[in-house]
């Protein structure tokens, strides 16, 4: 009976095997590098005094790139999580 058990108990095959691989951590800091972009591409636009206002926040660059950059990032972050490593 003890035989049964010890038969059904799934072994690793390496204690030490990483959970990613090299590709695994190559998505992982483009996709960051993707997020870091975007959030740089979103700072500006603003004006020093307060009583001036200022259209450039309104720029192709604040409000359509930089969002669709950082969504990317993300989205290459889960796949970089998601895919297996080749073994």
């Amino acid at each position: 009976m003890e035989k049964d058990i010890k038969k059904q108990v799934p072994v690793a095959k390496k204690i030490n095997e990483f959970a990613f691989g090299k590709e695994n951590y190559r998505l992982l800091f483009i996709g960051l590098a993707f997020i870091a972009v975007g959030f740089i591409l979103m700072i500006g636009g603003g004006s020093n005094d307060p009583n001036v206002f200022s259209p450039a926040i309104f720029d192709f660059q604040h409000i359509t790139l930089a969002p669709i950059l950082v969504l990317t990032g993300y989205v290459i972050e889960i796949f970089a999580i998601m895919k297996k490593p080749k073994e």
